[in-house]
């Protein structure tokens, strides 16, 4: 059997194969590390809100605060990751939550901090996620030889979501023990090194095969990429509904619930951590397990995210919450590779982030109303029975797209045998300089658990909600 890596040398480390590059490396190195900082900082902001005396209603207009200029800079943000070097894009907008972050640690700090100030500093990180995303997901995609694609996607992920175990199940703790505030701290400081770290990427021109004309014509060239495939619009009006319950369920509902019923910050922190625990589980098995009709595998897995609004809703003990967040978190990652390798596959590399900004754009619109209205949803109906109509509305729109042929029949191009059986070691990454400034690309875990994350990590500053 042939492999990709080289012969090892004694007494030297083992050689990563050959997709394994420099950019990878620094992608997978700077997603690791906002993983860790970002999967705490999701649980002290939520408890942050709470903690200065905010109801469900304030927890969700923090959430919302943030998906708002999310939704209104994504495609301004893919035109221009799809013009200017991806990588500086991510840079400048890590650069951003980490200033961000660090002004909410300061007031949580400080013991001032007022629920404007928090809402305004959430929407200076969604307005850098903004940018970041499509750069992310566009320059992770360029990275990657289709012939490794499985691999190195399946790599990627589970050393980004490898660390957001550890970091929600100690996020968790810290709130605990020393408050939300330090833990922002150690989110802010982990954007600066991330962006620090992407610096060092290297970025060759964007392949655009029409140079020249405006934004808006580029906008229109993405449209006309994104509308002609009815897989990928189809599958983005599902996630429109499923990110917005899943995402009001998780970052409202359950830090109340864990709160008042289960014993406060640490066991939202466990479910998290399971959560996380999940995907890397998700993510080993995608190494290995390569199915063909890849969009229909991905979407029945989906069915998962279920799981989470329904255990909430029943008061399921610690232990048993954190054993749904597992079985979805499986779901998630299967659902996330199968998806990376139908745009690496079906998209044209030169518009790849103008693509992925249309489908951020459709798959988070409604997350700011689902955040918004959650509270008022459970003065209405009560918390058990939002929880259910979380539940049975992921059900039944993951049910729907499963009705359309493209859905059920795309499948996978054959690649190099050879290739594909190369043994995949997870990637150590390369120790580098790391200089002062820094950026957000690949790497800066989702704030909340979400089907739909970004290739490279979210970008989360003050965000309560992914």
């Amino acid at each position: 059997m042939t492999s990709d890596a080289a012969p090892r040398t004694p007494g030297r480390p083992p050689r990563l194969p050959s997709w394994a590059g420099r950019n990878f490396q620094l992608l997978t190195a700077a997603s690791v590390i906002t993983s860790l900082g970002n999967s705490g900082a999701l649980i002290a902001a939520a408890f942050a809100v709470i903690e200065s005396g905010g109801s469900a209603t304030d927890v969700g207009l923090v959430a919302a605060s943030r998906t708002l200029p999310l939704v209104v800079f994504l495609l301004i943000g893919g035109a221009l990751a799809d013009r200017l070097p991806r990588n500086q894009v991510m840079v400048a907008a890590n650069v951003l939550n980490s200033v961000s972050q660090a002004a909410f640690a300061t007031l949580i700090i400080s013991g001032h901090a007022q629920l404007w100030q928090m809402a305004a500093l959430t929407a200076v990180g969604g307005t850098a996620h903004a940018f970041f995303s499509p750069a992310a997901e566009g320059m992770l995609l360029a990275t990657v030889d289709p012939a490794h694609a499985n691999k190195a996607f399946s790599v990627f992920r589970v050393g980004m979501n490898g660390a957001t175990i550890g970091g929600a199940a100690l996020g968790g703790a810290l709130v605990a023990a020393i408050g939300p505030g330090w833990v922002l701290a150690v989110d802010a400081g982990a954007f600066a090194v991330a962006a620090a770290l992407r610096s060092f990427l290297t970025s060759t021109a964007n392949p655009r095969s029409e140079p020249g004309g405006g934004m808006l014509r580029d906008l229109r060239d993405g449209w006309r990429e994104f509308a002609s495939r009815r897989w990928l619009w189809g599958i983005v009006v599902q996630f429109s509904v499923v990110n917005a319950v899943f995402t009001a369920s998780e970052a409202v509902y359950g830090p109340l619930v864990s709160e008042e019923r289960l014993g406060g910050a640490g066991p939202w922190g466990l479910a998290l951590a399971a959560f996380g625990a999940g995907t890397v589980g998700g993510g080993v098995l995608m190494m290995r397990w390569k199915p063909r009709r890849m969009l229909l595998a991905g979407t029945l897995s989906i069915f998962a995210l279920a799981l989470p609004p329904a255990g909430l809703a029943l008061v399921v003990p610690a232990a048993g919450l954190a054993a749904l967040m597992f079985v979805t978190g499986v779901g998630v990652e299967v659902f996330a590779v199968g998806w990376m390798l139908a745009l690496h596959q079906e998209i044209p590399g030169d518009k790849l982030s103008r693509v992925s900004s249309y489908d951020w754009f459709g798959s988070v619109a409604m997350v700011p109303v689902a955040t918004a209205l959650a509270g008022p949803a459970m003065n209405t109906l009560g918390r058990s029975a939002a929880l259910w109509g979380c539940s049975g509305l992921v059900v039944l729109l993951t049910a729907a797209v499963l009705l359309l042929p493209e859905v059920r029949g795309l499948t996978r191009h054959e690649t190099s045998a050879v290739a594909e059986s190369a043994p995949v070691p997870v990637p150590v990454p390369v120790p580098v300089p790391v200089p002062v400034p820094g950026a957000t690309v690949v790497g800066t875990a989702p704030a909340q658990p979400t089907a739909k994350a970004p290739s490279g990590g979210s970008g989360d500053g003050t965000a309560v909600a992914s």
